[in-house]
């Protein structure tokens, strides 16, 4: 039983996070001044190493090859990952120009700026 009400609350707290990121991208959108010439795909990770460059490659495929005009730019950052997730994802940016790598405050200060400008 209190497995099952720590599963209920940590499945609860995820879409909770889910629904804060989707309401955050379209107050950007919706109440800023973007111009509508591409997407920019934010992504926060941490200790991915295993992961995170078959995931950017599959992205940088879509950019490279045509598949996802629309997308410009893959901004990440890093929540302090205690694995080698960073060391990949500067290797990827410095053979990628379409890697943005950012912490997580710099990320934040930047949806900021552009939700007040």
């Amino acid at each position: 039983m209190g497995n099952f009400i720590g599963n209920t609350i940590l499945w609860t707290l995820a879409f909770y996070g889910l629904f804060e990121i989707m309401k955050t991208v379209v107050n950007i959108f919706t109440y800023t001044n973007l111009q509508s010439d591409g997407i920019y795909v934010i992504v926060a990770i941490k200790n991915q190493e295993n992961k995170i460059e078959g995931f950017l490659r599959s992205f940088l495929f879509r950019i490279l090859y045509g598949k996802e005009e629309t997308m410009q730019n893959i901004i990440i950052t890093d929540l302090d990952s205690q694995d080698k997730t960073l060391t990949i994802i500067k290797n990827l940016q410095k053979e990628h120009e379409e890697i943005k790598v950012m912490n997580w405050r710099e990320c934040k200060e930047l949806i900021e700026s552009i939700k007040n400008t």
